[in-house]
This record gives C-alpha cells, sequence and structure tokens, in this order.
C-alpha cells in the first residue's frame, strides 16, 4: 500500500487506502497466491529437532477449503464464532482461512490460558467449534458442560470420547469451496482484550484489519516485502502481535512465515531457529530482545540474514535499542499500538524516522494526536491521552455484547487508548505511562481484575488487588496484594500456593510473582481499591 518516497512528509502526502467494498481475508491470503502459483512457499515449519515442513499456497488452499466444508457439515453459518486453540503450526493459518472463507469469526486463544480464562471466553462468545490438541482437549474436558453452545471440538491429536479427529474429517471433506461473498465491514475475528477495567472484552474485527494493518508492518520493517523476505514472530499467533503484525500480512504479500513451537522462549533457541530459517524480518517484543541479550557475540555464532526488526507492545528502552545496533548491525524499529486499533504509530530508519525512546511518528493512513478530557489535541510537550480518531480501517467494530464499553471507548471521534504520552517538537510520540491500571509484562497487557476474582476464589484470600512492580527484564512483573481470611496466617508456602492457584486457572504470564501479606485494603469509600497507593508501596 505504501507508495515509493524519499522522506517520511512525502510519504504522508501520497498515501491513500485502497479498502474494496467486497473483501475476504482467506481468499486475499490463500486463494490469490495458490491461483498464480501452488507451489510457492507460504509457511515453513521448523521443528524442535531441526526438521522442516514446506508448506505451500496450495497445500494452504485445499487445506482451508476443506476446513470450510467441514465448518459447514456441521452448521456453522456466517457470524459464528470459531476458538482456536493452538501453538504455532501450519494448521493454525488454515483453520484462520478456511473460518475467513465461510464468513464465521475466527476466535484465536492462547495455549497458556488456565481454565478459567478460557472458561469466560468461551461462554462470553458463544463459540460453537473448537479446534485444540491434545493438550487444549485436557483444559476443555472439565469445561464441557458449561459451554451449552460448543457444538464440535476437534484435536490435531486424534478422536477421544467428545472430540473429533481434525485430521480425519478433513481428510473426507471435499478440497473444493467457493468463499462466501463477504464487505470488507463484516466481522471476521475476534481477540479479547486484558479486562483492564473489569473483565476482558472481544474486540471484534472487520475483514478490512488486514489491510489496515499493512501500512503499519510496511513500514517498521523498511518497506516490506523485499525480494528474499522471510517473516518470523516468538509471539503466540493468538494474540493481535503475532497474527496481525506477522503472519497474515505475510500471507497477504506472499512472504513465507515462519513457525516453530517454544514452550518457553529460550534465546539461543531462538537465534538458532532465525540462522536455521534464514529469517530476514521479525517482530520480537521488547523482553525477547532482552533476553537475546543475555547471549554473547550472536552475530560471531550465528549466520544471520535479518534485514529488519520492528518491535512493539511495551516500551523498547534506549539501551536494547543501542545494543540491537551493536548486535544484529540494524535499527530496531519500534511501533504502537492497541488491540482495538493496532500499529498506528511507527519508527522507520530507513527514512530517518527513528529515535531513542520514542515510540515512532504516525503510520501514513492514521490519524493519532495526544488530547485532553475534552477531545481536542494539547500542546507540543504537553501531557494527554493518546488517541485515534475514526474512521479507521484498522479500528475494531465493537466490543462483544458491551455496547456501552464501546461508546466509552470514544470521545467523539477519537478512540482512547488509556495510555498517557507527549508529541514532541519533531512530531515523535512519546508513551510516559498509562491512565488505568493494566500491567505491561513481557510484552503483555494484563488487567488486575482477572487475577483479583481468580485470587478471591481460594478459601484463605478476602481481598486482593494486583500491581505492576518495575522489573528490568520485563518491563513489570505482577504483584499482588492480599488479604486474608480469618484462620490463615501469612507465609511462604501459602505464598507460592496463591501463585500456583492463579497460574493453574489463569496462564503463566499473568500469576504474580511477588505477593505480599497486608492487614488491610486501601480502599475509597465506594469500596474501589485504590491501587495508587498499593504502587507506591512496590
Amino acid at each position: 500500500m505504501l507508495p515509493r518516497a524519499d522522506t517520511y512528509d512525502e510519504l504522508v502526502r501520497q498515501f491513500r487506502w485502497q479498502v474494496p467494498e467486497r473483501y475476504n481475508i482467506g481468499v486475499d491470503v490463500c486463494d490469490r497466491w495458490a491461483a498464480q502459483d501452488p507451489g510457492r512457499l507460504a509457511i515453513l515449519h521448523v521443528h524442535g529437532d531441526g526438521r522442516t515442513d514446506q508448506i505451500t499456497f496450495g497445500w494452504l488452499r485445499e487445506t482451508s477449503n476443506r476446513f470450510a466444508n467441514v465448518l459447514r457439515a456441521h452448521g456453522v453459518a456466517r457470524g459464528d464464532r470459531v476458538a482456536i486453540l493452538l501453538p504455532q503450526s501450519p494448521e493454525v493459518a488454515a483453520i484462520h482461512a478456511g473460518t475467513y472463507k465461510l464468513g464465521a469469526v475466527a476466535l484465536p486463544l492462547a495455549l497458556l490460558f488456565g481454565i478459567e480464562a478460557l472458561s469466560y471466553r468461551l461462554q462470553n462468545s458463544g463459540a460453537k467449534i473448537l479446534v485444540t490438541n491434545a493438550q487444549g482437549v485436557t483444559k476443555i474436558a472439565a469445561l464441557r458442560d458449561q459451554l451449552p453452545d460448543l457444538t464440535l471440538v476437534l484435536s490435531l491429536d486424534g478422536a477421544q470420547t467428545g472430540v473429533e479427529h481434525f485430521g480425519g474429517l478433513l481428510q473426507r471433506a471435499s478440497s473444493g469451496f467457493t468463499a462466501v461473498d463477504t464487505s470488507a465491514d463484516d466481522p471476521a475475528m475476534m481477540i479479547y482484550t486484558s479486562g483492564t477495567t473489569g473483565q476482558p472484552k472481544g474486540a471484534l474485527h472487520a475483514h478490512r484489519v488486514l489491510l489496515g494493518h499493512l501500512p503499519g508492518i510496511e513500514l517498521p520493517h523498511d518497506f516490506f516485502p523485499q525480494p528474499g523476505d522471510r517473516f518470523w514472530t516468538p509471539a503466540d499467533w493468538a494474540w493481535a502481535g503475532g497474527l496481525l503484525d506477522a503472519l497474515l500480512p505475510s500471507l497477504h504479500f506472499g512472504v513465507p512465515v515462519v513457525s516453530h513451537r517454544f514452550d518457553k522462549f529460550d534465546p539461543e533457541e531462538a537465534y538458532w531457529l532465525m540462522a536455521r530459517a534464514g529469517v530476514r524480518n521479525a517482530f520480537i517484543p521488547p523482553t525477547a530482545l532482552r533476553m537475546l541479550r543475555s547471549v554473547k557475540s550472536p552475530r560471531g555464532r550465528y549466520d544471520l540474514a535479518l534485514r529488519s526488526i520492528g518491535s512493539g507492545g511495551e516500551a523498547l528502552g534506549a539501551e536494547t535499542f543501542d545494543w540491537g545496533r551493536e548486535a544484529f548491525g540494524l535499527t530496531i524499529n519500534e511501533f504502537y499500538g492497541q488491540t482495538e486499533c493496532n500499529l498506528v504509530l511507527s519508527s522507520c530508519a530507513m527514512l530517518g524516522v527513528s529515535r531513542p525512546g520514542a515510540i515512532g511518528k504516525p503510520v501514513p493512513g492514521h490519524i493519532v494526536a495526544v488530547i485532553d478530557d475534552s477531545g481536542h489535541p494539547v500542546e507540543t510537550g504537553e501531557l494527554g491521552q493518546i488517541a485515534i480518531k475514526r474512521p479507521n480501517p484498522v479500528m475494531f467494530l465493537e466490543y462483544w455484547k458491551q455496547p456501552e464499553a464501546t461508546v466509552a471507548k470514544f470521545t467523539g471521534d477519537w478512540m482512547t487508548t488509556g495510555d498517557q504520552g507527549i508529541v514532541d517538537e519533531d512530531g515523535y510520540f512519546h508513551f510516559i505511562g498509562r491512565d488505568d491500571d493494566v500491567i505491561s509484562s513481557s510484552g503483555y497487557r494484563i488487567g488486575p481484575v482477572e487475577i483479583e476474582d481468580c485470587l478471591l476464589g481460594h478459601p484463605a484470600v478476602a481481598l486482593a488487588a494486583a500491581v505492576g512492580k518495575p522489573d528490568p527484564m520485563r518491563t513489570e512483573i505482577v504483584k499482588a496484594f492480599v488479604v486474608l481470611k480469618g484462620g490463615y496466617a501469612p507465609s511462604v508456602s501459602l505464598a507460592t500456593e496463591l501463585q500456583g492457584f492463579v497460574r493453574e486457572r489463569l496462564s503463566a504470564h499473568e500469576y504474580p510473582r511477588e505477593i505480599e501479606f497486608i492487614d488491610q485494603m486501601p480502599m475509597t469509600t465506594t469500596g474501589k481499591i485504590i491501587r495508587r497507593l498499593l504502587r507506591q508501596r512496590v
């Protein structure tokens, strides 16, 4: 989408959105390329032992068509939600494409979610179909009675009681399928937010969301794609960052995507993977970059072919920015966005748009400002809230079943982010902090309410509050303050038990790494926890 330009200002002047009235993500990322060359490489799947599977666009078209036919045979219609609980794999791409072709709504879920987190999302979304593996089947087993809308569970690892074999059903399905005629504004996917002011909200996106992301991919990856490009991210494809900042845009451009399952991110393994797969472009969140810093002399030990690195999800920091130049011989381009409206600010070293400590300038096509409480842009250098103006093709349609929350997200035509920032005299945006209680840890935005609710489910806990504690590696860690019920006493063993309680029920990235027992919780007269006072104690 981006025109060729020598300067950022010229690029902004020349840019025009190209969003057709009728558009389908599945056809775009799959059938379009398969029609030209079915043998074109779409995904390079690298196993832990170094074996590779070369997945073509022809395979992607056939497999997604078969899956669309399976969905239709089981009563899935336009607008129905199809949940995907899987790690990075070629099947995930095919499941997404097949869901979009049918006009259904993809619901990506992370395998690291615990049973309570999954239960809420599956119940709230009313998902009809779930595709997972043996690990996911084990988690879902205890929830089936709570999910009346869930009519079919498919597993990549084979059939068992109440679970059908994904591969078996696809093998019997037809490989021919005519995609549903969808408009660019029809719903395509739903990604749950972190739940900053309550339970997580389902951000419903239209098919146009992929086209809206393209300028925000091209800019931080120095006019992506270039000949020979090959994309990889360690971010789970269940998150907006992995799905919309890497997988789908790359397939749109016909650029091969590298997939690999990390049970736990390992910097040595990441370097090995990038060298083994010939990765040219990478989206690496700041926490992962900080972990990569622990490996000495990577360019001397690994034959890296990196051309571009984009990073976002939390502040990169000047030290990591400088290290990136030394370690990779290139400038890490930082970008910014939210689940509701992603990739709206970016750096681009190729155009000279790069400043340590800044999150970039507006991506062409996006109107971004720092506004006051009345919705008016503030003066240069003045603190305010980062906001994006509508209409905007990357912006979400609504919060699922929460019309009041959707309305509250906007001040006039400005979609508010809840993030405080300033714009300097050169037009660079700087992230200052949040005006809500969201915790930014290892690239994840974590809402405190879900953690607190989980802790309150433990018989020893009377009150709980979760805040972020600054951490040099993860930006922040989750710290929980707990008031115990009568009959329970603070102890190291109880703190460990509470940590495991949350980790098992929510996810590995949300459990509190620190727990402090307190006698009284600071609260307002209306019964709200004053987290500001707790943050002062960390």
